[in-house]
């Protein structure tokens, strides 16, 4: 669309020009043509007085010398009207046949010569004769000052088609731009870029157009996040229960119903995990959450921990809870830390026995915010090969959705997910929550340090055991 602007300026502009341009070029050559025979005749005027005075040869050529055109100007007298003959003053260029026809039809007359043009004048002699004066006109004459107003007009309408045509262009990129925005903007809400946004400016169709753009582009996202509520719900609502009958099937003891209650639930549970596996991988990438969103970590921890501690009473296990007395703002979604909290909790109940403790911890900090969920079970032999898992691979009995939506939540925050061991000598994952979206080198240094120095058995401080909180 830029380009077709420009080359319809291009052709129109070209156009006016041409037809301003050449008939005003041809009306200065005329101009100056006029002007140059006007000069002729005011010469050949000159001398009119004196050949109605006088047809003497001396006086006359002295009159002719007088007028400065004497290299250029010719008298030409009739012999009737002299005594010894006709009289022929200066360079003759014309031909006798041009002389002869002004003397017969009695007005001026201009013949071409070689190296430009005369102006043949009749002057009637008192004789009652008619003398002809001839005054030449050279071209460069004729053409004096041509070259110079083409030139000038050639420059203008060089000037004027550049103009216009930085004027369209300049047209074509503010309609053009906005398209191509907009055009982008659908390019990346395709690829599952929901926070892409078009701005909402240029001409008002495509003012109109992005405005369309992102009210659609917000409605995708609220509906893809009321799907992803959905699969979250399924999550809490199908994974929770399974994990109840899969340990109370553990309960039944020896024998064939026991046998096929547990090979049904463990049916059942990968049949789970793969509609859940389908609805992740299909499930395209969001936009971090904005400026104000978020939620009350302690009040998620206190909930969830709420809803696990009464299978914990079951099984007999101790948990703890520390950190979630008081309010702690995080930049994520309540439903997401829910998701991760359940899903690592679920974790230790389906991989450790009946009986191990476990906990779970919240620090709040200036720059991040830590969630430590820790066990008392046998731990993980292979941290790294857990979180390579975790990235979506999966295994058999496991859909690697634990671990990958504890990232993904971090990482939303710019964080990261730690596995290694706890005090209470089973496993430690640990999530970092960035608070502003920057990295933190010094504070995660000494956080990493302070759980070092925990795993090495050194006491906690005062203000560390308030913090702790209490035991359950």
């Amino acid at each position: 669309m830029r380009w077709a602007l420009v080359k319809v300026s291009l052709a129109v502009t070209a156009m006016v020009v041409v037809a301003f341009a050449v008939p005003l070029g041809l009306v200065i050559r005329e101009m100056a043509r006029d002007r140059a025979f006007s000069n002729a005749e005011r010469e050949a005027a000159a001398v009119a007085p004196a050949l109605s005075i006088t047809t003497e040869r001396e006086q006359l050529e002295r009159v002719v010398a007088s007028a400065g055109s004497d290299a250029g100007m010719a008298v030409h007298i009739p012999a009737s009207g002299q005594e010894n003959g006709g009289t022929d003053i200066g360079r003759q260029r014309a031909t006798d046949e041009d002389i002869a026809a002004v003397r017969e039809m009695g007005r001026a007359s201009t013949t071409e010569v070689t190296g430009g043009s005369t102006l043949l004048q009749p002057v009637a002699l008192s004789s009652g004769e008619i003398a002809v004066v001839e005054v030449y006109v050279p071209e460069s004459e004729v053409t004096n000052g041509v070259g110079t107003a083409w030139a000038v007009l050639a420059a203008v309408g060089a000037a004027l088609i550049v103009g216009s045509v930085a004027v369209a262009d300049r047209l074509g990129i503010r309609m053009v731009q906005p398209a191509q925005r907009l055009v982008e903007g659908a390019h990346e809400l395709g690829e599952g870029k929901l926070g892409a946004r078009v701005p909402e400016e240029g001409p008002n169709e495509l003012r109109l157009a992005a405005v369309a753009f992102n009210s659609m582009a917000d409605q995708v996202v609220q509906l893809l996040a009321n799907e992803r509520e959905l699969a979250a719900d399924l999550s809490h609502r199908l994974r929770t229960p399974l994990t109840v009958l899969r340990l109370n099937a553990a309960s039944l003891g020896d024998g064939p119903a026991a046998d096929q209650t547990r090979a049904a639930v463990e049916q059942l549970e990968r049949e789970v995990d793969t509609i859940i596996r389908t609805a992740r991988d299909a499930k395209p990438q969001t936009a971090a959450a904005g400026p104000g969103a978020g939620c009350d970590a302690a009040e998620v921890v206190r909930e969830r921990m709420g809803f696990w501690s009464a299978l914990a009473e079951d099984e007999g296990r101790k948990w703890r809870v520390a950190g979630a007395d008081r309010p702690v703002r995080i930049p994520v979604a309540r439903a997401d830390l829910a998701a991760s909290l359940d899903a690592l909790l679920g974790n230790v109940f389906r991989h450790t026995a009946e009986g191990t403790a476990f906990a779970v911890d919240l620090h709040n900090g200036e720059e991040a915010v830590i969630v430590l969920v820790s066990d008392a079970g046998p731990g993980i032999p292979d941290p790294a090969a857990a979180m390579a898992r975790g990235r979506g691979s999966g295994n058999d009995g496991s859909t690697g959705l634990g671990l990958d939506i504890v990232r993904r939540l971090a990482e939303s925050t710019g964080g990261d997910v730690r596995i290694g061991s706890s005090v209470l000598g089973g496993t430690e994952v640990r999530i970092w929550i960035q608070l502003d979206g920057r990295t933190a080198p010094a504070r995660q240094r000494g956080h990493r340090g302070a759980v070092r120095r925990r795993r090495q058995g050194r006491a906690p401080t005062p203000t560390q055991a308030v913090r702790a909180g209490r035991d359950h």
